[in-house]
């Protein structure tokens, strides 16, 4: 019998490593550390994508029946969203010079999760140099609210809603502070 203890304590100890790896692994792997650097990452390329025009890459940041409320109303779903990005207005070339860009931002994002469903605010800014001197000027601002579920793996907006404090009909009219 005493043959037969070695390899029993060997095998258990084995057993409850293998066991203790994989839950720490598999916790590892849903932690809200990892799931709101995902979030971060496409909040991050869905900005990139609008400011490079790069429209493949910013439809690519919804669901398939994802929503973009931009102040005038629900836009659903990748291709409604498509044709309304492809309508945005694009600064006029000026001869002489280069080309003028914005760039957006984003700020004090804040995150709800809750297994593979969030919801985050944030505030955005932007910035452009679309005058003679090229000089880079804040003109607007804002902040977003935002539903998002995971999606075989992947963080997708649901719904984004913008609220930009530059145009009055998508300002923020609420009293209540969105970040709850």
């Amino acid at each position: 019998m005493q043959k037969l203890t070695a390899p029993l304590a060997t095998a258990a100890v084995a057993i409850l490593s293998a066991h203790a790896l994989t839950r720490l692994t598999s916790r590892a792997a849903g932690s809200y550390a990892d799931d709101r650097s995902e979030i971060e990452d496409l909040q991050a390329r869905y900005l990139f994508a609008l400011d490079f025009r790069d429209p493949d890459l910013y439809l690519s940041t919804f669901t398939e029946d994802g929503i973009l409320d931009v102040g005038s109303g629900e836009i659903k779903g990748r291709e409604a969203i498509r044709q309304t990005i492809a309508k945005m207005p694009q600064p006029a070339a000026t001869a002489g010079l280069r080309p003028a860009v914005g760039r957006h931002n984003i700020s004090n994002i804040v995150i709800k999760i809750d297994g593979n469903r969030a919801r985050s605010r944030s505030y955005w800014f932007h910035y452009s140099n679309d005058n003679p001197k090229r000089a880079g000027v804040f003109d607007g601002f804002g902040h977003y609210e935002d539903e998002l579920v995971k999606v075989k793996g992947r963080w997708l907006f649901a719904k984004r809603r913008i609220y930009n404090e530059n145009r009055d009909e998508w300002a923020y009219k609420g009293a209540k502070n969105p970040a709850w």
